[in-house]
C-alpha cells in the first residue's frame, strides 16, 4: 500500500508514472477484441473478485450504455454490445459458492451462457484467483477468447490467457486504478467506432 507510506502529492505521481509504462499495444488489443465480438454478435463476459469484481461490473456499465450516442437510445435497430459481468448475479453465486465452491461461481455461469467465439475478459490483481483460473481454463477448451488484467508478477493467469494488460506493480488499489483507467480508454475507443458505423 504504497498511499501508506507517501504524501498524496507523491503518490499521484506515481500512479500517473505507473500509467505511462501500461503497455498501449495491449489497451488496443482489447478494443480490437471487443469490436470483434460487436461485429459478429457475440458475448462479452467480465469476471473478477472485490475490486476487480467491481471494475467487471463497472466496465460493463460502461460498454452497454457509454458506447452509445444519445440519438441511439430510442434507436432499436441500432446494434449494441452484447456483455455480461457474471460478478453481478448473486443469488446464482452464493448458490454455487454455497453448494459447490466458489471456484465455480464463473466456471457454471460460462457453461450456462458462452459459446465458441465469445469473449471472457478476467481481471485479477494477482493473477491467482481460482474461480477466474478455471473460468479462463474453462473458457480455452471451449474455443473463447480469454484477455487477463494483472498485476504483480501475473499470477498464473498472465500464462493462461491469450492476451493480456498486464500492471507490473505490488500494490492493488493501483493496479485496479490503472485497470479502470484503460478500460475508460477503451468505452471511449468503441464510443468512435459505434458512432462512426
Amino acid at each position: 500500500m504504497l498511499g501508506a507510506t507517501m504524501p498524496a502529492g507523491p503518490f499521484l505521481k506515481r500512479i500517473a508514472d505507473e500509467l505511462l509504462r501500461l503497455e498501449p499495444a495491449e489497451v488496443t488489443k482489447l478494443a480490437d477484441l471487443m469490436y470483434d465480438c460487436y461485429r459478429k454478435g457475440k458475448l462479452i463476459f467480465v469476471i473478477g473478485n472485490g475490486g476487480s469484481g467491481s471494475n467487471a461490473s463497472h466496465f460493463c456499465e460502461d460498454i452497454g450504455k457509454g458506447t452509445l450516442r444519445r440519438q441511439d437510445f430510442d434507436d432499436d435497430a441500432k446494434k449494441r454490445f452484447k456483455i455480461l459481468s457474471l460478478t453481478d448475479n448473486t443469488p446464482y453465486i452464493l448458490a454455487w459458492g454455497n453448494d459447490e465452491g466458489f471456484d465455480r461461481v464463473f466456471l457454471e455461469q460460462l457453461k450456462n451462457l458462452a459459446s465458441e467465439g465469445d469473449l471472457l475478459i478476467a481481471i485479477s490483481g494477482s493473477g491467482n484467483s481460482p474461480n477466474v483460473l478455471r473460468a479462463v481454463e474453462w473458457a480455452n477448451k471451449h474455443k473463447l477468447t480469454t484477455y487477463g488484467c494483472t498485476g504483480f508478477d501475473g499470477g498464473k493467469l498472465r500464462g493462461l490467457t491469450q492476451h493480456n494488460l498486464h500492471v507490473d506493480l505490488k500494490d492493488m488499489g493501483i493496479v485496479e486504478t490503472l485497470h479502470l483507467a484503460a478500460f475508460h480508454w477503451v468505452v471511449d475507443d468503441l464510443y468512435r467506432r459505434l458512432s462512426e458505423s
